[in-house]
């Protein structure tokens, strides 16, 4: 785990290694995330953490007066190194799911990940569906064949019409290979987190369309330990007032707005979804 202390909202004005060993400054928040995942946690040429969670984590540690230790985890590693003491705070776009709840509490949402479609473009044409079309009328069609990855939402869509035959799911063997069944049409549905459908659709434009409309909007939580009442209850005090005029969220908006971000330190794809939603695509439910 890399350890980097961060101080200042949004603009990272300083940044020290700090060391393993060595008594720990209890005023300092040791906020956990895996640096791999932009726009929300990553790092800079210089190694430096930037990304939404972030600015988030460091407008936590404003509201709390405390400063704001970065520490750089695997995100399989994350609920182990909260409960043993490592990090104070998971903060990485982790979903509150039941399982995780058994091990740590969650505070109240402040971010959704959207899981949408990435549909092949004939099909799509031959069955009248848009951009605009809802979860409901993909179930809905007659041998509609979906595709997906084992051990993954796109192998199991929630489908939940109770009036139609379960359509198929062709299992694929990665992410690429369940791309290609729909581009090359022997798939016609992938059900897909965000920026996987959205590179999809991007590599391949004339053969695809993105159906927006989520199967579902995963509730995004930052993780304590168990016990922690007071921290949780400062978390949830800080998510309740991320909302307000001129707060976290409005900042967030501004900094995280398409034509203010500089396209050659960001992937196509986080411009596309910026571009059409801006950050309001994270922050709404629907």
């Amino acid at each position: 785990m890399k350890r980097i202390l961060v101080v200042g909202l949004f603009a990272i004005s300083m940044f020290a290694l700090v060391a393993c060993g060595g008594a720990r400054d209890q005023e300092v928040l040791r906020v956990g995330m895996d640096l791999r995942f932009p726009p929300f946690e990553t790092q800079n040429s210089e190694g430096e953490p930037i990304g939404i969670s972030v600015d988030v984590a460091l407008a936590l540690g404003e509201f709390l007066g405390r400063e704001v230790e970065i520490v750089n985890t695997n995100f399989g590693s994350l609920i182990l190194s909260l409960n043993s003491g490592e990090i104070d705070v998971i903060l990485a776009s982790m979903s509150n799911t039941p399982e995780r709840a058994e091990a740590i509490n969650f505070s109240e949402t402040y971010f959704y990940f959207k899981i949408p479609s990435l549909v092949n473009r004939a099909f799509a044409e031959a069955n009248g569906l848009t951009e605009d079309s809802t979860t409901a009328d993909l179930e809905a069609i007659p041998g509609a064949r979906f595709t997906g990855i084992t051990g993954q939402i796109s192998a199991a869509p929630p489908f939940t019409r109770t009036d139609v035959e379960r359509p198929e799911v062709i299992i694929a063997t990665d992410l690429a290979a369940a791309t290609l069944n729909v581009v090359q049409g022997q798939a016609d549905i992938l059900v897909m987190s965000a920026f996987p459908v959205v590179r999809g659709h991007i590599a391949n434009p004339e053969d695809t369309i993105i159906v927006w409309s989520p199967w579902i909007s995963s509730p995004i939580g930052m993780g304590v330990r168990k016990g922690e009442d007071e921290l949780l209850a400062q978390l949830n005090e800080f998510v309740a007032a991320m909302s307000e005029t001129g707060g976290v969220y409005d900042d967030l908006r501004a900094k995280w707005n398409v034509n203010t971000l500089d396209p050659n330190d960001w992937e196509a794809a986080v411009l596309f979804v910026l571009e059409r939603f801006g950050l309001d695509f994270f922050i709404d439910e629907d």
